[in-house]
């Protein structure tokens, strides 16, 4: 015969067993504090990132190589967990096209590699307190005249705004809020506590370089660029960080690589933008060909430790716009 004892005891043996599976299935709690920090990464190919994790044993600027080698290890030993395996940041969420999940290298960039957002992910995750969520926008062979062409700079001569013209600036917008309307959907552990644009990273210009004319208005676009992306997220001085295309390092002649280096610097220093939009020199960065897993100069050669230093000065970099401590100088000349 069932008693009321018996009932209650049953009933509270449900509710142990209850509570129990509850807490098994309970989400993850959100691994920083609230409210997310959002930085947005933008630019072509190398935003999107070449540099080679894994090649062949002992090849060149590949990034298990760097990991591994006596003389370059101990400026990557902070990636690897005392398992041997690169480490996952929880407290830096990445949204890249379709990959939504944590900051890791692997699934960050192109087909093993990494891109710029490994460095600048590690320098914003360490400085902020906060829960990090990066959104990386990278597509490749694009230029700043054409696809990216901001509002403010017009139709591109006797080319009407539209596919092919500013058509990946709307998208990237889109794409932005679109994310941060939906940071549940991917990212389970947010705890719905809201979230703050606080950065804007850009690396690009390889195609700008292709074309003396394109060139020419680099710095005009650059300006409007930065001003039309405030403007459409609402943030009004929105820390914007320019990692320079350096793309052949100190060495580079060609006028038109020049040009689109020169304009983007001209641009992070126009009166208003100071204090909250910074010029990163990235021509130290550059390992050519013989050091390097292929010997070309549009991924940087694939070198993965110019990848690693060019997301490291552009996070240094945004530290400093955010508060922190100046970032360090860049190398500003060829090594004596």
């Amino acid at each position: 015969m069932i008693t009321r004892a018996n009932r209650m005891t049953g009933l509270l043996v449900l509710a142990v067993l209850a509570a129990v599976g509850f807490a098994q299935h309970a989400p993850a709690a959100q691994p920083g504090k609230s409210p997310v920090k959002v930085f947005i990464l933008a630019g072509q190919s190398n935003m999107e990132g070449h540099g080679v994790i894994k090649g062949r044993p002992g090849q060149k600027g590949t990034l298990e190589t760097l990991s591994q080698d006596p003389a370059s290890a101990p400026r990557y030993k902070h990636l690897l967990g005392k398992d041997g395996k690169w480490i996952v940041r929880d407290d830096v969420w990445l949204s890249y096209y379709d990959y939504k999940g944590k900051l890791a290298i692997g699934s960050s960039a192109a087909k093993n590699s990494i891109g710029p957002e490994l460095g600048f992910g590690w320098g914003v995750g360490d400085y902020l307190d906060e829960q990090v969520l990066l959104i990386k926008i990278a597509p490749g062979g694009v230029s700043l005249a054409g696809p990216y062409r901001p509002p403010s700079s017009g139709d591109a001569g006797d080319r009407k705004r539209g596919p092919g013209v500013g058509d990946l600036y709307a998208d990237m917008m889109s794409r932005v809020k679109k994310q941060l309307a939906d940071i549940k959907g991917s990212f389970p552990e947010y705890d719905g506590k809201g979230y703050e644009i606080v950065g804007f990273g850009w690396h690009q210009g390889w195609n700008d370089g292709c074309s003396a004319k394109d060139v020419a208005e680099y710095e005009k676009n650059m300006v409007n660029f930065i001003k039309d992306v405030r403007k459409d997220l609402g943030v009004p001085k929105l820390p914007f960080v320019i990692g320079g295309s350096g793309f052949g390092g100190w060495g580079q002649t060609v006028d038109r690589r020049l040009g689109v280096m020169a304009a983007q610097k001209a641009a992070a220093e126009h009166a208003k933008f100071k204090g909250n939009v910074l010029y990163v020199e990235t021509r130290g960065f550059f390992r050519d060909g013989d050091v390097s897993p292929r010997p070309i100069r549009y991924h940087w050669c694939c070198n993965a430790e110019s990848y690693y230093l060019v997301g490291t000065g552009m996070g240094k970099a945004m530290v400093e716009l955010l508060g922190g401590p100046k970032a360090p100088a860049n190398p500003t000349g060829p090594a004596k």
